[in-house]
């Protein structure tokens, strides 16, 4: 066990887990900016409510997606920090000539570059912060980076409602690039020009030192074969947690996609209510929930309890239900509430997986680990959850003021199979643990007398 004296020094360690928390910011804004100027791009280029909901899924998951488990492996031997550069780079490069595009076909394209560029960004974040850490201190460092991209999902709203009312107002007349731009093109353009600036901050931080020496496991197709091997070994456990995961987060995207739009068209509010009553809202729950799984997390590894990390993750979705009762709320004001309750649960339930799988995977397989996240999460949830719920709204309720009656036939059911899916992975650990056949990693806490497996 590598003593807690060896890892790097606090303040730089905090400094750069503050600078991949800003980029994680800038990396969910981006990505959910379309959400909030559906119907002005639906009008300017003439598309239809599926194609919308492909430019909010499959668009920006399809790279996301496909390379994210390649880069995983790279940032398990590769300078984590310069692939973060580089893809804060590309994504928001990629933003900004999104508000530029003039087809479905342009901002189909940019969203799927940013979607490539996004993929580095968590499994090297967590990869570092585990570097950068001893384990018993590893929630708090996750839950702040995981807090920059929950708080991100209420800022984005405040900031694009923002920007679009200024461009509107004619505030971004006589400036480069925004001159003449329609609302919502000045919003893709402000923000990707942002990400640049994130760029700067992250060129004068170091590659953390790895805990594991490089090139103690093959590269490679023998790197895929042995990470795969490995959760393969403990199939029982990773595929309901995976998948759980996944299930938890269908229902985050989808609403999140959707929930904006349901509000303008159900409830009538503004753009500026937006901006000033549901960004604020959601920026103050996001915030709490990696702080409160922060904290769980680290309370369970304190008392010696590994398993409760599993108890965790399958109570937390049954909190994040009332996100599905948004579109039946009395009001604009108590939907909004709903709206922005919801991120609390899912951020705790991010911050507890990912902790999770820091103390049961091997130290150099933890981006593989983490990119896999990010590749389930796409197939099953970045990439089905907004565009099922337009396909129900276009052509089972066939009326897109009931999108909130599609958003709650998605949300529901995939919470309930979430937490479900997270007790099959809590029975199947307990029965590895009793066992002696629980991952090495958990099995050497175990033995070191740090914790104390509870059934």
């Amino acid at each position: 066990m590598t003593a807690e004296a060896d890892y790097p020094d606090r303040r730089r360690a905090w400094w750069l887990v503050i600078v991949l928390a800003l980029a994680g910011v800038v990396s969910v804004i981006d990505r959910t900016l379309l959400s909030v100027v559906v119907d002005p791009v639906r009008g300017e280029l003439g598309l239809s409510e599926v194609q919308i909901g492909l430019l909010q899924g499959l668009a920006f998951g399809l790279f996301y997606a496909t390379v994210g488990v390649p880069l995983g492996l790279m940032v398990d031997r590769y300078s984590r920090r310069l692939m973060v550069i580089c893809g804060v780079t590309l994504w928001s490069s990629a933003t900004l000539a999104s508000g530029f595009a003039e087809s479905f076909g342009e901002l189909f394209t940019a969203r799927l570059l940013v979607g490539l560029g996004e993929a580095a960004l968590s499994p090297a974040a967590i990869s570092a912060i585990a570097d950068l850490f001893p384990p018993r201190s590893r929630g708090r460092p996750v839950s702040v980076f995981l807090m920059g991209q929950a708080a991100a999902s209420g800022l984005g709203i405040s900031v694009a409602s923002l920007i679009a009312d200024a461009a509107a107002a004619g505030r971004f007349a006589g400036l480069p690039l925004l001159d003449g731009l329609s609302p919502w093109r000045a919003v893709f353009v402000v923000c990707g020009a942002l990400g640049l600036v994130v760029v700067l901050a992250l060129l004068p931080t170091r590659e953390p030192p790895r805990r594991l020496l490089a090139g103690t496991r093959p590269g490679g197709m023998a790197q895929v074969r042995a990470s795969l091997g490995y959760l393969r070994q403990h199939a029982s456990i990773f595929v309901p947690l995976y998948l759980g995961f996944a299930a938890c987060f269908l229902a985050s995207y989808g609403a999140a996609a959707w929930h904006p739009t349901m509000l303008l068209r159900a409830f009538e509010v503004t753009r500026a209510d937006l901006a000033t009553v549901l960004g604020p809202l959601k920026l103050l729950f996001s915030v709490a929930g990696p702080l409160v799984g922060g904290f769980l997390v680290d309370a369970a590894m304190r008392r010696g309890d590994p398993l409760a990390r599993f108890r965790i993750l399958a109570i937390a979705p049954l909190f994040v239900l009332p996100l599905g009762f948004a579109t039946f709320a009395p009001g604009p004001l108590s939907a909004m509430f709903l709206v922005a309750l919801g991120p609390t649960a899912i951020a705790a339930i991010g911050t507890t997986m990912l902790a999770l799988l820091q103390s049961t995977v091997p130290s150099d397989m933890r981006g593989f680990a983490v990119a896999l996240t990010g590749l389930v999460n796409t197939l099953l949830a970045a990439a089905l959850g907004p565009l099922v719920i337009s396909l129900l709204t276009e052509h089972v309720f066939a009326d897109q003021r009931l999108v909130g009656y599609s958003i709650t036939v998605v949300v529901l059911p995939a919470l309930l199979l979430g937490s479900g899916l997270f007790v099959l992975a809590y029975r199947a650990a307990v029965r590895e643990v009793a066992g002696a056949t629980a991952p090495p990693t958990l099995m050497a806490e175990i033995g070191a007398g740090r914790l104390t497996a509870r059934e």
